[in-house]
């Protein structure tokens, strides 16, 4: 029995290794695609489109603040992981273009988008925007430790919770007009329900908090990460399927939609992560809990060949097989951490398997970093962007990032 058990150890060590070579790798074929490509030299910052051969589909397509943030995390965390890499200059560019172009200088916050050239098209304030552009201009103080950045970053935090926090019933509220009136739609995008709470903000807001803390111990700050935990354990995980609760009303009545398997894997990982950012035992260890069971739920959107679906109709009961490509990289670290927690190979299968799908479909080897997706028939999404105003490096490089990082710490249970 001895014998197998060092067999086994010294094969999956092998796998581990490869993995993270690889992975290394790919990290930096991602930054130097958007280097290369997606630097707007006529106009300043980075490009809005591009299509799969890397050409601009539509001339004039507007600049988003999502894709813009998560461009500056992007850079700010490659430095962060390695200052060897000169990188601190694109990260630069898109921290000054933010506040150039994106920051409301007259009623605070960000704008949602602006034109090819720099005025601003839709002005509501997404508090989900606000807080993608606190993960970003946080990963960029730690990176330059210019006070500006964090300086906004508290800014920002500020005016979510004066402005979208709900002290009645908790959470956070889901847009606002441009002086933080009410709006009747609240949509992130056409395909979301138009409700006034949401899984996904509230993910992305307590993944900005607990970034800003790591730069900014503030109090007050770790109160509301807490809170923030709390409300996920209550309201947005299904104790009974482990699957993620995505939208409600402000008085916490769900409405439901689908189950989203990248939503519920990447909140696997990512919820506890925070809660070990702030040391609070009680939460890390509930979190430690949700992140296997979590990640036993997503295992039910896994396909034969390790690639993950895109999400299931719960009314119509149907399947959407595509496959896209931000959920196979979170499957990659929600299954790893799962591997971590629990020593059970089977974890850290799913993970390799995930990061052979995406070799094999999801990366493209011809023009640069990886697709959109792929339809149900294995075919590529070609109508869908490259580069846009959701398509960006931040799910592939920080699964390149968190996996590189946990290899090396061998807190694996081999």
């Amino acid at each position: 029995m001895y014998l197998i058990e060092k067999l086994r150890y010294l094969f999956m060590q092998k796998d581990l290794n490869i993995l993270k070579e690889e992975l290394n790798l790919e990290l930096q074929n991602i930054l130097q695609y958007w280097v290369i490509h997606t630097i707007d030299s006529k106009n300043g910052g980075f490009i809005a489109r591009l299509n799969n051969t890397n050409n601009l589909p539509v001339p004039g397509s507007k600049k988003g603040i999502v894709l813009n943030a998560r461009i500056l995390w992007t850079f700010s965390a490659a430095i962060n992981h390695d200052s060897s890499k000169n990188l601190l200059p694109f990260a630069k560019m898109a921290f000054e273009y933010i506040l150039d172009y994106f920051k409301d200088k007259e009623f605070g916050g960000v704008y949602w988008s602006v034109d090819e050239i720099g005025n601003s098209m839709d002005e509501r304030k997404q508090i989900y925007a606000l807080a993608f552009t606190i993960y970003g201009m946080s990963e960029y103080y730690a990176a330059s430790k210019d006070k500006a950045a964090i300086d906004f970053a508290i800014e920002l935090y500020q005016l979510i919770e004066l402005y979208s926090y709900d002290p009645v019933f908790k959470g956070y509220l889901e847009a606002f007009s441009r002086d933080w009136a009410p709006i009747t739609d609240l949509r992130l995008s056409a395909k979301d329900r138009n409700e006034k709470k949401t899984m996904n903000t509230h993910l992305h807001i307590i993944e900005a908090y607990a970034n800003l803390y790591k730069i900014w111990p503030d109090e007050a700050l770790k109160n509301k990460i807490e809170e923030l935990l709390f409300l996920f354990d209550t309201h947005f995980i299904d104790h009974e399927t482990h699957h993620l609760r995505l939208f409600f009303d402000e008085k916490w009545n769900e409405k439901i939609d689908v189950i989203s398997y990248g939503h519920d894997i990447e909140a696997a990982w990512l919820l506890l992560q925070c809660a070990e950012t702030i040391q609070t035992e009680k939460w890390i260890i509930k979190f430690k809990l949700h992140a296997v069971v979590i990640a036993d739920a997503a295992i039910s959107g896994l396909d034969t060949d390790g690639g993950l679906w895109y999400e299931y109709d719960l009314k119509k009961q149907e399947l959407n097989k595509e496959k896209h490509w931000w959920p196979q990289a979170e499957a990659m670290i929600g299954f790893f951490n799962a591997y971590e927690l629990t020593g059970d190979s089977e974890y850290l299968e799913n993970c390799i398997n995930s990061w052979a799908f995406i070799k094999k479909h999801i990366k493209d080897t011809k023009n640069g970093e990886w697709f959109w997706g792929i339809n149900e028939d294995g075919s590529v999404m070609e109508s869908e962007d490259k580069v846009g105003f959701w398509k960006c490096p931040y799910h592939n490089s920080r699964a390149c990032i968190e996996l590189i990082n946990r290899i090396a710490s061998q807190k694996t249970l081999l």
